[in-house]
């Protein structure tokens, strides 16, 4: 009996995976382990401590970094989610017609257009509103991350509704429901966990990102990222892996969480 390829049965495969691991997570491995660093080196080992993190615990410039980092990409993300939900049905839930594949590659241009492109349009196209409007507040930051996370939620969200089965969504449409009912109380539950992975990509998306923060960006709006790489230009501490290791635990927690409510949701369907 012919037995199916399987790329984990050949030859030195879990040695090359093994390597690409150990490469991919050596420097960060580095970074956490400096970050408990004594003394002020980030490469000379000089004793076990926390100092690093009580001094950025104690810096108000990382605290009011941190939390317009979260705000940002909290309200970036919920609004992105949203607009790829909605995009992701008028999309899929309609007959194939001319133009639906320019749509899908219009809707999927921040992700092959190179960030440094999208940072520049996007000063060009704030600095003329500044100029009309006066305002320059947080409000171009969350337009901006909102722009650039669509896609990274549109993605999942798309997957899930494509992998779907009609079946329920027809039953209910023959049973007299109305579109927003069966899109209400059938579409959305099943919807649900895809929803919650285009949310969290959107998060972790939104709260790293530099390049665009860095064009589009107000005096005295330094999100953390941006603030680390103005710390970086001037002196390398332990500080800086401390931040770091914050901001990658943070990071874990928020796929942990969104992994276990994908999970509970797919085990209640």
């Amino acid at each position: 009996m012919h037995k199916g390829f399987n790329i984990r049965t050949q030859t030195g495969f879990a040695t090359i995976a093994m390597l690409c691991f150990f490469i991919l997570y050596l420097p960060i491995a580095t970074l956490v382990v400096f970050a408990f660093n004594s003394g002020t080196s980030i490469a000379l080992w000089e004793g076990f401590s926390l100092r690093w993190f009580a001094a950025a615990w104690n810096n108000q410039q990382v605290i009011e970094a941190s939390i317009r980092s979260v705000k940002i990409a909290a309200v970036a993300a919920v609004i992105a989610t949203a607009v790829a939900t909605l995009a992701a049905i008028a999309t899929t839930r309609t007959a194939a017609y001319r133009g639906l594949t320019f749509k899908y590659s219009f809707l999927n241009m921040p992700l092959m257009v190179p960030e440094i492109v999208t940072a520049v349009a996007l000063l060009i196209f704030f600095s003329r509103v500044k100029v009309w409007t006066g305002y320059s507040g947080l409000g171009y930051l969350i337009l901006a991350h909102t722009a650039f996370c669509i896609p990274f939620a549109y993605l999942p969200i798309r997957a899930r509704l494509e992998s779907m089965d009609l079946a329920l969504e027809r039953a209910a449409a023959d049973l007299y429901a109305t579109p927003f009912k069966v899109f209400r109380h059938v579409t959305l539950p099943l919807l649900w966990p895809g929803i919650l992975a285009g949310l969290m990509l959107a998060f972790v998306i939104s709260l790293d990102d530099v390049v665009i923060t860095e064009f589009v960006k107000s005096g005295g709006q330094d999100t953390l990222p941006t603030y680390m790489l103005g710390q970086l230009r001037r002196a390398i501490t332990p500080e800086m892996n401390a931040i770091s290791t914050v901001f990658l635990l943070l990071s874990l927690a928020v796929v942990t969480i969104f992994f276990f409510l994908s999970r509970s949701n797919e085990k209640t369907e």
